[in-house]
């Protein structure tokens, strides 16, 4: 939970009973408790009015999976496209050089 282990909770637990006291804390619990099931409901609605409005213009989790989809797929295309020039060029070069230069050997 957000990163923190069971001994650093144990040590925030620890400073908040000696910060308020130990007849507060049920209270800020319980309070906590409340605002973190309100802030659930109202991300849960504001979610729902999301989906309700992407589906009353014609926007589905089927079709935002085919676009994606026809992306992905383009983009794989693009790379290999890219891929494929990239590594004939890189051999022509390199074949370029030797014909040029020829191999070039060590004498030891």
């Amino acid at each position: 939970m957000f990163g923190i282990g069971g001994g650093e909770l144990v040590f925030i637990m620890f400073i908040v009973l000696m910060l308020f006291g130990a007849d507060k804390v049920p209270e800020m619990a319980r309070t906590m408790g409340k605002a973190m099931a309100q802030l659930k409901n109202a991300t849960n609605d504001i979610k729902s009015e999301i989906q309700k409005g992407a589906e009353a213009n014609g926007l589905d989790a089927a079709s935002f999976t085919n676009m994606t989809g026809n992306i992905t797929s383009e983009i794989e295309k693009a790379k290999e496209d890219l891929l494929g020039d990239s590594v004939i060029q890189a051999t022509k070069v390199k074949e370029d050089i030797e014909d040029i230069t020829g191999p070039v050997k060590r004498n030891m």
